[in-house]
């Protein structure tokens, strides 16, 4: 079964609702952990299993089922630990432990919806600095505050952070 973030066709082959592909994000997942299992690729069935077991901490912690935002928001910070991770165990120089994280991490990112390029990235950080009028690197947490909830999922937080940074700080000059 070939599936694709958050487009797959359901029985009807039309696209389906939000709750459809979430179940299908979900169902995706079943079948790549029976698709690893049935191919004994254990680091893949285990970074898996891994996923699966957090997206259902998520939903008991609660005490609802996640709808699509909540999934990929699980999977987000998933995937943010595991290259925090990868940093940390590069500068502790254990390249082993850095390639079973980017194992890791690549599975995670299958999940993920494809990341938002750069130049889109920054048209984002500069339309909301104009929309909240700022004019120096301490309204950073406004313009971060203004474009987060439209970023999420979509770009790595620490590179929009440091792009608003370097942007402000242009301003000022």
């Amino acid at each position: 079964m070939e599936y694709t973030y958050g487009n797959s066709p359901n029985s009807n082959g039309d696209l389906g609702t939000p709750e459809d592909s979430v179940v299908m994000l979900k169902d995706r997942l079943e079948d790549d952990i029976r698709n690893a299992m049935r191919s004994k690729n254990r680091d893949r069935l285990e970074a898996l299993r891994f996923l699966k077991s957090q997206i259902q901490l998520t939903e008991k912690d609660q005490l609802k089922e996640l709808d699509e935002a909540g999934v990929v928001e699980v999977v987000a910070k998933q995937a943010k630990d595991r290259r925090e991770s990868i940093q940390m165990f590069q500068q502790g120089n254990r390249p082993d432990l850095v390639d079973k994280e980017s194992l890791v991490l690549s599975v995670f990112e299958e999940y993920l919806p494809p990341q938002m390029p750069e130049e889109e990235i920054i048209q984002v950080i500069k339309d909301a600095i104009e929309e909240v009028g700022a004019a120096s690197p301490q309204d950073r947490g406004k313009v971060m505050g203004r474009i987060m909830p439209q970023l999420r999922g979509k770009a790595d937080g620490s590179v929009v952070n440091a792009l608003v940074s370097d942007i402000l700080a242009s301003l000022e000059k």
